[in-house]
């Protein structure tokens, strides 16, 4: 991932040329950062190539219109809320750039050695002329970015009289006297303001110029500087938390607005979770997350973003989904090292492990003392309901429940050990089968997980009961409940309402027992 950098890479080869002279014997001829960007866009459309790798979900919406942009050689304006990789999406812009570019060796401002726009580059033409040092300046090097918070000034973005140069004898209206900031050190480069909204209005204003005229002036001083930059800022749609604005003259600078979005499908936030997810592998434990697993991380974070309980202007960003996924791959390599397995893999009961990784990151349109941990829980049954109703056919389980019927219980807990699990398997044959083609017969582990997944989804589709054990659940199937008793209060009363009594009788029946 690009990042600014402070000292810049020497010649990459021995075979570029190293001084002005050189260059101009290679038939070396500038472009401006704009018409760089075009051509190798150009390039990458033309070799079918992803444009943006690495960005998944992106491909149908926001891909299309920063294609348009960048052809065009606007500045960028990307709004999004936050998770939605706006800031791995301005980092990855620097592709679009040659992979070396020449510059005056020794100057701030990376000065095209054909056209050197400060007054030290002109300096050192005058002087050298021909022999002047020419020395290369990698894609990655020609990327600044600067996260806005309001005590951002104009001296650390444009820049400022430096006062030791001052006290060297230097003249204040001398251009040598000048400390530059970010922006004129990414001259012939991009440029990115992160969260713009944050910057003060008054430094927002100083950026008219660079937007529109591309050019900066310092402390009043008659410096022009001609900047080549590509700007590029990311922003909040709507800032909820009342921070700032973008003021409307500088959003009309804007050559384009592209919009991010949430992953639009659970297998776009999976894929996502997998290349962001941190994972590690020297500990001699394999860790392995059934497919189902990984959906049900995944509906989690779909879940909350249509809940009406959490506040949707807030967002809930992708990182939520990496997270709950890492919590849940730590929870079962808990266990494993605990009972003394060499493999692991997730299971229902490891997701009560996600309310540490979920706290902080929904906001609840209202608060209420414990609340937050009752929506989370909420939000994961619906996650695991809807995951089971799409992976596990119906037609499957009346075998089952009809083990379950003829006496059979079943027992889970995160502190069982994955070879408990082989025992229910071999009452319930049918169990084994939906094991099976869920994948997840290749280990012990992945195949409690398994059992645990349709125990749960048999219990959260009204099919099995379930009761609270110390330490876990016991999935039982008990037998209906028995007829209203004849206490007279009835008498009277229509077939529908007796049968909106036993309704409300087996529903008090059953929030009883959970």
């Amino acid at each position: 991932m690009p990042t600014s950098k402070t000292s810049k890479t020497s010649n990459p080869s021995t075979s570029k040329p190293e001084t002005l002279g050189e260059l101009k014997q290679s038939g070396y001829q500038p472009r401006t950062i704009s018409a760089e960007i075009h051509r190798n866009v150009i390039k990458r459309l033309k070799s079918g190539d992803p444009l943006l790798p690495g960005i998944v979900g992106y491909e149908r919406t926001v891909v299309p219109e920063l294609e348009n942009a960048l052809l065009a050689g606007q500045s960028i304006a990307i709004l999004g809320e936050r998770g939605q990789g706006k800031s791995r999406l301005i980092r990855s812009l620097t592709q679009f750039l040659d992979e070396y570019v020449p510059y005056l060796a020794g100057t701030e401002t990376n000065d095209d050695p054909l056209s050197p726009i400060s007054a030290t580059g002109r300096a050192m033409i005058e002087e050298q002329g021909d022999k002047t040092p020419v020395a290369w300046l990698h894609r990655d090097e020609r990327y600044g970015e600067k996260l806005a918070t309001p005590d951002v000034s104009m001296a650390d973005l444009i820049g400022d009289v430096d006062p030791i140069k001052v006290a060297e004898g230097r003249y204040l209206s001398d251009e040598l006297t000048i400390h530059y900031g970010l922006i004129p050190r990414t001259n012939r480069g991009i440029f990115c303001v992160n969260e713009l909204p944050d910057l003060a209005e008054r430094i927002q204003v100083g950026l008219f110029n660079l937007m529109e005229e591309r050019d900066v002036q310092i402390r009043g001083y008659n410096i022009r500087l001609p900047l080549d930059i590509m700007v590029v800022a990311t922003a909040n749609p709507e800032d909820y938390t009342n921070r700032g604005r973008i003021i409307t003259p500088l959003k009309d600078r804007f050559g384009a607005q592209v919009r991010t979005h949430y992953p639009e499908t659970t297998e776009h936030e999976r894929s996502i979770v997998d290349q962001e997810s941190v994972q590690f592998t020297d500990t001699g434990l394999q860790v392995v997350v059934p497919d189902f697993m990984s959906e049900i991380v995944a509906e989690l974070s779909h879940q909350a973003r249509r809940s009406g309980e959490v506040n949707q202007r807030s967002g809930v960003s992708v990182r939520l989904s990496i997270s709950n996924y890492e919590t849940l791959r730590s929870a079962a390599l808990r266990r494993a090292i605990k009972v003394g397995e060499d493999c692991a893999s997730p299971r229902i009961t490891d997701l009560p492990a996600l309310a540490s990784s979920m706290r902080g990151k929904i906001e609840l349109e209202t608060f209420e003392e414990g609340r937050e941990d009752r929506v989370i829980e909420d939000l994961t049954r619906r996650s695991v309901v809807e995951v089971f109703n799409r992976l596990v056919p119906a037609g499957s389980l009346a075998e089952i429940v009809s083990s379950f019927e003829s006496g059979v219980t079943a027992e889970a807990s995160a502190n069982l050990p994955s070879t408990d699990y082989a025992r229910g398997l071999a009452e319930v044959p049918a169990l084994a089968k939906i094991v099976k083609s869920l994948g997840c017969d290749g280990s012990e582990a992945e195949s409690a997980s398994a059992v645990e997944f349709v125990l749960e989804g048999l219990h959260l589709t009204r099919q099995l009961n379930r009761d609270v054990i110390e330490g876990g659940f016991r999935y039982v199937k008990e037998p209906p409940p028995p007829p209203l008793p004849d206490t007279g209060i009835g008498e009277g009363l229509d077939d529908e309402r007796r049968a909106e009594l036993r309704r409300k009788f087996e529903r008090r029946r059953r929030r009883n027992r959970e």
